[in-house]
């Protein structure tokens, strides 16, 4: 059965930062892998390449204009449903 997988992610710009998310739909007890993510990141419009695997960071080009792109795990380093008090405590 296909279930579909949250992909949480921050977009750090210069001048702020985003968090994110895409969906990736996957077989049932499966994990997304590192080509899921990059395949989620160029579905939701960054076209992409990867500069830290270990940390799941990328460099992202749009308009001439270069950002980084952080792919979140869970405290399991999951990369799927990761809590919202997750997300908080990224921020502080």
């Amino acid at each position: 059965m296909i279930k579909e997988k949250f992909i949480h992610f921050k977009v750090i710009h210069r001048d702020k930062t985003s968090l994110l998310r895409g969906i990736v739909f996957l077989e049932e007890n499966q994990m997304p892998t590192l080509h899921d993510v990059e395949v989620c990141l160029k579905e939701c419009g960054h076209e992409t390449i990867l500069i830290d695997r270990e940390h799941l960071i990328f460099k992202a080009f749009r308009s001439g204009e270069a950002y980084l792109i952080h792919v979140l795990k869970d405290e399991k380093g999951n990369l799927d449903d990761i809590s919202i008090e997750h997300h908080a405590k990224d921020l502080i």
